[in-house]
């Protein structure tokens, strides 16, 4: 008889919810419990983080000049970025605070900042590309 009262209570425990917005308060202290994390979401935090400022700056200023090994430079140091990204989201999670907080909706898919990057990279490297009117003396 008991069992059947504390069933619920237990079942409770194993749900996301308030219980473990500890992982969302440690991951993304500004979060407000009960808003979901989506990719705009995501990206837009990517976006602003102090790397990805200083990689857009870099990459207006390697396009602004047309520069061909700033071009480079750009696309490996976004590339860096990227892989740091993956790996913060998919890498090893032996505390297990990354799955609990994507549980929570605080952590959402970084695959539309991954493919801004791409695009953004595509477009450095196109744009820097020599333009093939190479003449020879």
């Amino acid at each position: 008889m008991i069992a059947h009262r504390l069933w619920p209570a237990m079942l409770g425990l194993l749900l996301p919810g308030p219980a473990l917005a500890g992982a969302c308060a440690s991951l993304r202290p500004g979060w407000s419990a009960g808003t979901q994390a989506t990719g705009w979401s995501e990206m837009l935090h990517y976006f602003s983080s102090v790397p990805a400022l200083v990689l857009i700056l870099a990459t207006a200023l390697v396009i602004r000049f047309r520069s061909q090994w700033g071009g480079l430079i750009v696309t490996v140091l976004w590339s860096l970025l990227v892989f740091l990204v993956v790996r913060d989201r998919f890498g090893d999670d032996p505390t297990g605070l990354r799955q609990s907080a994507f549980a929570e909706g605080c952590l959402g898919s970084p695959t539309l900042f991954i493919a801004a990057v791409t695009a953004i990279c595509v477009a450095t490297i196109l744009y820097t590309a020599p333009s093939g009117r190479q003449t020879s003396r």
